[in-house]
């Protein structure tokens, strides 16, 4: 009997699972407590992290190039009454607030740094001043989370800290989307940041030329993200409120379609609806296209209000008064006539022939801001120009006398100046205003947009430079680098010019061409929040995260 007990207690395997368990114990109470102290390690990096990120958000938000750009963004990054980030699961002693020393110089090298470039850590370009501080990298301390059970595999504490890079994002909008490329871009440049000094050539004509290519001085259009063809291209340039997404102030997205047809949405602000058709309609959707309230030009309108067709025209003129007719210089020099109808004019080494002779940049698409300002003044108030317009009043004068720009807005200011219709040859007027219930013109008296206050600026635009060879643009490209946004006056509608319409004597000499467009330089784009361009450019600037 009991050799059989022993034989069964041998065979009997109740209660090994207890010695399996016993002997297993050490390693499972190991694991667990792995779990859960990497798991408040995790905790931590989540939080740190998040703190990281939320400084330099708040810091970039003021990196807006201007003076103490630097310093404003430190303090927002670091100021525990803006931002209140806790670390809850760090358990070394420390507090649990999170704080960022403050670094107020835009060359630190503590724990905010600024960068003028941000690719990676090791791929950077630290900034030297507040103009060139882009980018706020925030670095949060190490801290510790002491563990609770994995000491029992000899693994005291966990460490953690982490970064955040961050930069602002900004876009321009109620702009048309319009590029041009940088006149002073060098043959050969390999340079895509090329510089184009703006404001100190104030005042300054640029022949800006639309043939479809990319050569220095030419332009095009960007994409916004609205329909495709040119139908989408001549909304965009003529609707009073340009459809389509705000266009980025850097990283834009180039846009193919030029073709003479889209021209005509920039000269319905001269109250020209080219052939009845220009301010046209796409995806259902018809917009307005409003003439500004002054639309001197050197046209005269028949019956119609396009361009050919007994409407707006070229005054008629022969080889024997083309000169007293329209201006038609023969030379860059001031022209002793005094020409019937006149708009502003061009720069005038860029008047006399269809591409002049001016010598700033590329292929003298650049003027020197020498205008016939007395020729004009003779055509339209009766006298050379006798210093009329104060400087003090519309802004420096560059020239010693008026930018066009400038004669634009003294004329709006007293429309009295503009009021009254010139009569041409052939039963023809030149209207200075938009005519009550004909063309273009708006419902209201005075029948055009007048700038300011909520109103845009019709005959203003807003365009970006960019470095065209050193891009090789051909086409549709994107993110391409901007160096900067300028602001642009336009001088004249856009139309083929000769010297006379019939006869002998030249007159198929050519002084403009339809895919022209002939601007002044008003400097470099602003926010447009006050003064006479208050509503004509909305920024917007949104804090981004890089890494």
């Amino acid at each position: 009997m009991l050799r059989e007990r022993s034989h069964s207690l041998l065979k009997d395997q109740r209660g090994a699972t207890a010695a399996t368990f016993g002997l297993a114990l050490f390693a499972l109470v190991a694991v667990g407590g792995l779990g859960f102290d990497y798991a408040r390690l995790a905790g931590m990096d989540s939080e740190l992290q998040n703190a990281a990120d939320q400084a330099a958000l708040a810091g970039a938000s003021q990196l807006d190039g201007k003076t103490g750009a630097c310093l404003r963004a430190s303090a927002a990054a670091s100021d525990p009454d803006f931002l209140t980030n806790l670390t809850l699961l760090a358990n070394d002693g420390g507090d649990a607030e999170i704080t960022i020393t403050p670094e107020p110089d835009c060359d630190a090298v503590g724990n905010i740094r600024f960068y003028k470039v941000y690719i990676d850590e090791s791929n950077n370009e630290p900034a030297d001043d507040d103009s060139n501080a882009n980018f706020i990298r925030i670095t949060i301390g190490t801290r510790a989370a002491n563990y609770a059970f994995t000491p029992l595999v000899a693994a005291i504490s966990g460490d953690a800290r982490a970064a955040a890079v961050a930069g602002v994002g900004s876009a321009i909008c109620r702009v048309p989307p319009v590029m041009m490329c940088n006149p002073d871009e060098p043959v050969g440049n390999t340079n895509a940041n090329y510089d184009f000094d703006a404001n100190s050539r104030v005042g300054v004509g640029i022949r800006l030329v639309g043939d479809g290519s990319y050569a220095p001085g030419n332009f095009g259009y960007l994409n916004t993200d609205f329909g495709n063809g040119a139908n989408a291209l001549l909304a965009a340039l003529g609707w009073d409120i340009p459809p389509g997404d705000c266009a980025r102030i850097t990283g834009v997205d180039t846009k193919t379609g030029l073709n003479a047809s889209v021209i005509d949405g920039l000269n319905t602000r001269f109250d020209i609806d080219a052939n009845g058709n220009t301010c046209t309609t796409v995806d259902g959707v018809t917009g307005t296209c409003s003439p500004s309230v002054n639309v001197r030009k050197d046209l005269v309108r028949g019956n119609s209000c396009g361009i050919t067709g007994n409407g707006w025209e070229e005054n008629d003129a022969n080889s024997a008064n083309y000169a007293t007719r329209r201006y038609r210089p023969v030379s860059a020099a001031p022209i002793s006539q005094t020409p019937e109808i006149m708009g502003l004019p061009r720069d005038m080494c860029h008047a006399w022939s269809a591409t002049g002779n001016c010598t700033g940049g590329a292929n003298g698409r650049i003027g020197d801001g020498q205008w016939d300002i007395n020729a004009y003044w003779r055509s339209h108030y009766g006298a050379n120009y006798a210093g009329e317009i104060n400087a003090a009043t519309y802004g420096a004068q560059p020239q010693g006398y008026p930018t066009r720009y400038q004669v634009y807005r003294w004329e709006i200011d007293d429309l009295t100046r503009i009021g009254t219709p010139k009569a041409g040859q052939g039963g023809k007027f030149a209207y200075s205003k938009p005519v009550a219930g004909k063309c273009l013109a708006t419902p209201t008296d005075p029948y055009g947009v007048v700038p300011g206050g909520n109103n845009v600026d019709r005959r203003r635009i807003s365009a970006a430079v960019l470095n065209c060879q050193a891009l090789s643009i051909n086409g549709h490209e994107t993110n391409l680098p901007v160096v900067k946004w300028v602001d642009l006056f336009l001088v004249e509608p856009s139309i083929d010019r000769t010297r006379c319409k019939g006869g002998s004597g030249g007159c198929n000499t050519k002084y403009t061409d339809k895919t022209d467009v002939y601007v002044e330089l008003i400097g470099e784009t602003g926010s447009g929040t006050a003064g006479q361009t208050a509503g004509q450019v909305v920024q917007r600037n949104v804090p981004y995260l890089l890494e």
